[in-house]
């Protein structure tokens, strides 16, 4: 017996062993789909967070002293153009689908810092899923190898009962 992994809170029961080796041969690419999903969005996520960190730490480098400051402002993410520092003070955020919000250094900080840890959360989450459906898909596999073998075994002894016995 194998619980599936569904909705939150809700396990189905399932007796693996009183499935054909099709069913499970089903469920194992099913799930096998499902776990490159969840491979793919933890990736996405990682790949997030990283962004997030990476701006907040940007941020941290900050110096009051840097008014004025050349540096170079990118505008795709090969080419760049000369600008100046005007405002330490006031940041404008991407946050997502063409929104903008403007904030200063420390609510810039802060909103990076909770994206980093939502970001987290959500990672948490995701593998606590991913470690339930792999449970889930070894025992599947476990079920169709045993399955499989015993297959292999009925079909040896039918040919070897098939086959004339020397004397």
């Amino acid at each position: 017996m194998a619980a599936t992994p569904s909705a939150p809170g809700k396990a189905e029961m399932i007796d693996l062993t009183k499935l054909s080796p099709e069913q499970l041969l089903q469920i194992k690419q099913e799930f096998e789909q499902e776990m490159t999903n969840i491979q793919d969005s933890l990736s996405t996520l990682h790949g997030c967070k990283a962004k997030y960190a990476g701006s907040k730490e940007a941020l941290e480098t900050f110096h009051a002293d840097w008014e004025n400051r050349e540096i170079l402002v990118p505008l795709t993410s090969s080419m760049y153009v000369p600008g100046r520092v005007k405002d330490l003070n006031n940041f404008v955020i991407d946050i997502g689908t063409g929104y903008y919000i403007e904030k200063d250094l420390d609510g810039s900080k802060d909103y990076f810092k909770r994206r980093v840890e939502y970001v987290q959360e959500q990672i948490e989450k995701i593998e606590k899923i991913h470690l339930q459906k792999t449970r889930f898909l070894n025992s599947v596999i476990g079920v169709l190898e045993l399955k499989q073998a015993a297959a292999a075994k009925v079909l040896q002894a039918q040919q070897q009962s098939a086959a004339p016995q020397n004397s």
